[in-house]
């Protein structure tokens, strides 16, 4: 699935592009000064990628071989990529982007659950042995909301789904969705208990800072651009040094295809978010509700919306619209055209919010597949890869972090045996044709979704 250059040389074709700033992060207190890589070292891995993957890879490996020295190399801050970026849901039920209601085979649907709450207790473990708090992580649950008659049929089908599994569930009727977020947009909900929510940019930051005081350097501002296979390992280059490793876990979602790796079978998909400047003691009043609460769309293409209330003060953060860019890059052109669904959305359901404005707009990198498979395994000898999450890179991609450290230690776990890991993705049509039907595709999702959006 990878291609080595002659003398087992891979070059880094491009580095990761973020558009617009990482609100999460920038409401966050300013972190200390980066560290980047400088000169030579040598350690017994190396994980490259400081996201949810990375991280949870490092800490596993730090679990399973205490005495071994671990480097994490991230091309940016820890908080400023995809990791910090998305909107701090920890889902364990199926959540397949591409479904009418999330829902599939049931067989298929169970290994998918219990990958994703291996991944959730794992993530709270970590918060607390990091000593994170509640507003960083915990497990509250989460609510499909349901705004039009389409959308309650997607909750109902859905809760059928998740009876005949034997899933709690609950259904929530208008009032309650409107006691919950202040708004009487919502025509009903779907509430399951299991799910995790987080402020991504700072439990992503608080793991980091947990690794570093268990002895794990973590270099940011150090991008890969290069990787040689050597007579012991592996060595990665950077603009300021270089790590020589035994063994290597390339954390990275969709940008391993930049390292050369599954060519052809990843598909790079932007999607986008704004959050509102902090709200003032008469706006919150005026807005009512619970002051933190969340809600995924029940049609998939529909707009996620968060109200938050603790550090940066009360916001509101909303997301919608997916696009397919195979460069892995987007405009600023594009950022100020998806800002105007956004506003859309957000006058529709908070109009007691009138002059209420977006502080930040930004858009986070997904990776997907066709036949929703991760990139994962041994991908060269003695170089893992725990990328490509599906658009669900908070619990898959903790999950396959953990999977490729465990598996790179020879252990035959819960995580490195999950059935949810054990297919490649499959290859995709070639362009432009990939491009334009994927792109139709989501412009027809989003049309059918309706006020869902």
């Amino acid at each position: 699935m990878g291609t080595l250059l002659r003398g087992g040389r891979i070059r880094v074709r491009r580095l990761p592009k973020d558009p617009g700033p990482a609100a999460w992060n920038a409401i966050l207190p300013a972190a200390p000064p980066s560290e980047p890589l400088t000169g030579d070292v040598t350690a017994d891995w190396l994980v490259i990628g400081a996201g949810f993957a990375g991280l949870a890879a490092a800490r596993r490996l730090s679990q399973n071989r205490p005495g071994d020295r671990i480097i994490v190399l991230d091309a940016t801050r820890v908080g400023e990529g995809p990791a910090g970026r998305n909107s701090g849901f920890m889902i364990d039920l199926p959540h397949d982007l591409s479904s009418e209601n999330y829902g599939g085979d049931a067989g298929k649907d169970r290994d998918v659950i219990r990958a994703n709450r291996a991944a959730i207790d794992f993530a709270l473990e970590a918060g607390r042995e990091y000593g994170l708090s509640e507003e960083a992580i915990i497990r509250s649950g989460k609510i499909n909301a349901a705004a039009t008659e389409r959308g309650l049929k997607h909750n109902a089908a859905f809760g059928r789904h998740l009876e005949a599994m034997g899933e709690a569930h609950e259904h929530l009727d208008a009032r309650a969705m409107r006691d919950l977020t202040g708004t009487d947009y919502y025509r009903g909900g779907l509430f399951t208990p299991h799910a995790a929510m987080i402020q991504p940019a700072m439990y992503v930051r608080g793991v980091a800072q947990g690794l570093r005081s268990n002895r794990v350097a973590i270099h940011e501002n150090s991008p890969v651009t290069g990787l040689e296979r050597t007579d012991d390992g592996w060595r990665a280059r950077t603009p300021g040094g270089n790590v020589a490793a035994a063994k290597v876990i390339l954390a990275v979602n969709g940008h391993a295809e930049s390292f050369g790796f599954f060519r052809r079978r990843l598909m790079h998909v932007f999607t986008y978010a704004s959050m509102t400047r902090a709200l003032s003691a008469k706006e919150v009043e005026r807005l009512g509700g619970s002051a933190v609460w969340g809600v995924t769309p029940a049609d998939p293409a529909g707009t996620t919306v968060r109200r938050i209330s603790g550090t940066g003060g009360d916001r509101i953060v909303v997301r919608n619209r997916f696009t397919y860019d195979p460069s892995m890059e987007v405009s600023a052109s594009r950022i100020a055209a998806v800002a105007r669904d956004h506003d859309r959305a957000f006058a529709a359901r908070f109009p007691m919010l009138s002059g209420v404005d977006m502080q930040y707009r930004w858009g986070g990198r997904l990776c997907v597949s066709r036949n929703d498979a991760a990139a994962f395994g041994e991908i060269d000898e003695g170089l893992y890869a725990a990328c490509c999450q599906n658009g669900l890179g908070t619990a898959k991609g903790t999950f396959a972090g953990v999977a490729a450290a465990d598996l790179a230690c020879g252990l035959e776990t819960e995580f490195s045996t999950s059935p949810t890991l054990q297919k490649a993705p499959s290859r995709l049509p070639p362009e432009p044709f990939a491009w334009l039907g994927a792109n139709a595709f989501m412009r027809w999702q989003e049309h059918k979704a309706g006020r869902e959006m």
